[in-house]
Order: structure tokens, then sequence, then C-alpha cells
């Protein structure tokens, strides 16, 4: 069936309990709604964020959610309506956030020193305030300047906020230098990091070897990049073993998902199965500028004190 959501608080008496299905009963219980007044209608980037947004609220909104996300609900203009679904069928974006959202907590749980989180998004994206970070986490959130500015707004607004110990730092997607950004306010190419792609607009091709290129030289070797990318990069070229190219010559290895496969490992039916995006997880294979650096730093106080050595020898 189809609802127009009135408007009521949001997150603030749920948001001490991300993640569980509490969340779901209390959003339901509330009929809590959609509060923001973003109306723009001509432009895509916040369009396409706040669609997102409506599926994470649809899908919060369900009897059996796969995930909850309390905050969704206030970034949803006031006059769109929301279709609540009882039926099993998925969307693609939903069962992708579940994935992306289960594969980034597994990491960060099995890896003491893995505390970097560099999430490539919409601007809407809700992963800082909602899921469960460890402590010490550092999370990164590269994305649309105008639609993030408007967003952080919205979620002051209803409380929400990253854990406590936990640093969240926005670099705007349109810095001409995202990297050194990322470097000047506290990553280290040094440490192990995980990477988010799910929500960043992409204009070109060129755009997309540009990321790649900042992930390459900044996470260390055996750090994950996964997430969601539009099929067309694969279109442009030759197909999926170009795309194994393309992550390659930027020294990661690209593995695709099926969605369908992540459908049946949840029990739940897709909604539909389309063309329009890609599901992967990627390693990165090369060592990080910082470890290369390191490295070199190292081998030249070894070849230097074996001269040393040798000189006091003779």
């Amino acid at each position: 069936m189809e609802i127009l959501v009135s408007p009521t608080p949001l997150a603030p008496a749920i948001a001490n309990t991300r993640g569980s299905l509490s969340h779901a009963a209390a959003i339901r219980k509330r009929n809590l709604t959609p509060r923001s007044k973003l109306n723009h209608q001509n432009d895509s980037l916040y369009q396409a964020a706040i669609e997102r947004a409506s599926l994470r609220f649809q899908e919060t909104l369900r009897p059996d959610p796969l995930f909850v996300d309390p905050y969704a609900g206030c970034l949803v203009p006031t006059n769109k309506f929301i279709e609540v679904d009882v039926t099993p069928r998925l969307p693609l974006y939903c069962l992708a956030t579940k994935f992306i959202d289960d594969k980034l907590l597994n990491a960060l749980g099995d890896d003491d020193d893995l505390r970097q989180v560099v999430l490539f998004t919409d601007g809407m994206d809700t992963r800082p305030y909602r899921l469960n970070w460890p402590r010490s986490t550092l999370v990164f959130d590269i994305s649309p300047q105008r639609v993030f500015g408007e967003t952080t707004l919205k979620l002051k607004e209803v409380g929400a906020r990253i854990g406590r110990s936990c640093m969240f730092i926005h670099i705007p997607c349109e810095s001409a230098n995202i990297e050194e950004m990322m470097r000047n306010r506290g990553f280290k190419g040094a440490r192990p990091s995980i990477w988010v792609f799910q929500g960043l607009p992409l204009v070109n091709l060129a755009r997309f070897k540009e990321i790649l290129s900042v992930i390459s030289n900044l996470a260390t070797k055996g750090s994950v990049l996964l997430g969601e990318l539009p099929s067309w990069l694969s279109a442009v070229d030759a197909g999926i073993k170009w795309m194994d190219n393309l992550f390659m010559s930027n020294g990661l290895r690209v593995n695709i998902i099926g969605y369908e496969n992540v459908a049946r490992d949840f029990e739940k039916e897709l909604e539909k199965v389309d063309d329009n995006h890609i599901l992967f997880i990627a390693e990165q294979l090369r060592f990080s500028d910082e470890q290369m650096e390191t490295w070199s730093r190292e081998f030249r106080r070894i070849e230097e004190e074996a001269d040393e050595e040798g000189f006091e020898e003779l």
C-alpha cells in the first residue's frame, strides 16, 4: 500500500540503540515520518539522494527490516509518498546497503588495527550516525558539499551524532585534491583502512579513475574497497573483463558479487534484477605511498649502516 506519512519528531528517542530491531518497532509505534523541506526539484544530485533515503526509510518501516535507519525519515520531503511493502521482495539498493553494512562492521570487528573508514556517498548517507563504530574510528565522508551541508542540518535537528571517541570528517567531492585533503585531515596511509562506494555521483569514467588512484595511493596492502558502481562503467569499454583490468591497473583485485546470491544468503526475494548497478569487493594488492616511503627510508638506513661498517673494516 501507499501512505503519505505525516510529520512528527524522529530519531532522538531511538538513537541510542542503533541497528536493533527495536528501532523499527519504535518508528512504527510513533508513526515517525519524513520532516524534510528540501525541495530541489531540478537538482539531480538531491533527487537521487532523496530517492535512496526514501528506500532506506521504506525498508525501516517493514515488519522484518534487513536494516534500520532511524534518520532516513527526516531526509524525505513531507510531500513524498512512501510505499510500505510487506512482501519479501527487496530493492537492490536495500540489499546492497545491508551487504555493505555487514561487511564493513565485520571487517572492523575482526581487525583491532582497522579504524579508518572512507565513505564515497551522495551526501545523505547516515552510516556515520546509525552504525556502531568501534572506539577511535575515524570516518571520512566524501560527497557533494551542497547535499551534505543541508543534510547535516537536518540530522542535527533530530539529534544525530557519531559515537563517543570517534571522529567524523567531511571532504567535498568537488575538491581539487581529495588525497591531500584527507592527509591534512588526519588520514594515515600507513594504517589499515576500508573504503565504501555507494551513491557518489560519477560524471564520467575519468572521474572514477581519479578516485581509484586516490585509493591506490592511500590504502595499505590488504585494505578493502566495496560497494556499488553504475553499470555504465563496464559498458564504456569491454564489460566486466575491462573492469578487472581497470582495478588491477590501480593495484586492486576486484570480484563482482551477484545480487541474487546475496538475496539468497539473506533469504530474500529481489524486487527486480536489472543491469543498472554492479556490486563488488576489491582488495588492495600494492603498498600505499606511505608504506613505500617507510620501506625506502628503512632500506636506505640499512644501506648506510652497511657502508659505515664496511668503511670501518677497511
